[in-house]
């Protein structure tokens, strides 16, 4: 993967088209370096366009940079390629990276749904910065983190910000199991073929109505001990 590619537009990443253009210059402002200016892309990001995983995951508009920021909410792949588009969009290589994970914010109802704590290609961005790539992980907006009593994931534009606590003491961390690689554009057809086959019953309902926010539970919470708020 070269440079000219994590600078160009893609099918997913599409860091060309107005809207996405318009907010990432508005997000970055002008002033200050790459690394000043990729750290308010990451807060416009994580905290403007909230976490929302009750999208329908079979439709590609999900998946897209331009969609999610239309839609002003997404879940973790969606917001990922909004970073890397908005980062491209204002001349800092970006591509997007993926990993399965165990501990993820849920709900009960999102558990009743793929009966399993591990998400299969969790997303991050990779950035290059001024020392060399580093992975920001855009997902859980500050207001959700608040709500279930999370410390927010930060990004110092050098190290990498993958890890989420799991609360404001840092006593426990998401487990990553497996490291799926980075890649220039979303790879839609292959994320589809695993999330059908990892979660059925979650991909044929095209979607789960609801508010997520008001239904998350902290990752330490047993989900089939809560009440059913759906």
């Amino acid at each position: 993967m070269n440079s000219a590619e994590c600078l160009a537009p893609g099918r997913f990443i599409d860091s060309a088209v107005p809207e996405v253009v318009r907010f990432a210059q508005d997000a970055a402002g002008k002033t200050g370096g790459d690394i000043d200016r990729a750290l308010r892309l990451f807060g416009a990001v994580r905290d403007g366009i909230r976490y929302d995983p009750y999208v329908d995951m079979s439709d590609p508009a999900n998946f897209r940079a331009s969609g999610v920021l239309a839609a002003g909410h997404g879940f973790c792949i969606g917001k990922a390629a909004l970073l890397a588009a908005c980062a491209r969009a204002i001349g800092i290589p970006a591509r997007v990276g993926y990993a399965d994970v165990r501990n993820h914010l849920t709900s009960r109802r999102m558990y009743d749904h793929i009966q399993s704590d591990v998400f299969v290609w969790h997303s991050y961005t990779d950035l290059n910065l001024e020392s060399g790539w580093v992975k920001a992980t855009p997902a859980f907006d500050l207001a959700l983190c608040e709500r279930v009593g999370l410390k927010p994931l930060d990004f110092d534009g050098r190290t990498d910000s993958l890890f989420h606590p799991f609360d404001r003491a840092g006593r426990r961390h998401m487990e990553y199991l497996k490291d799926r690689g980075t890649f220039g554009d979303v790879p839609f057809d292959t994320i589809q073929s695993d999330l059908r086959a990892a979660y059925p019953r979650l991909m044929s309902s095209h979607g789960l109505a609801g508010d997520f926010h008001a239904e998350a539970l902290a990752p330490d919470v047993e989900p089939q001990e809560t009440g059913d708020n759906g």
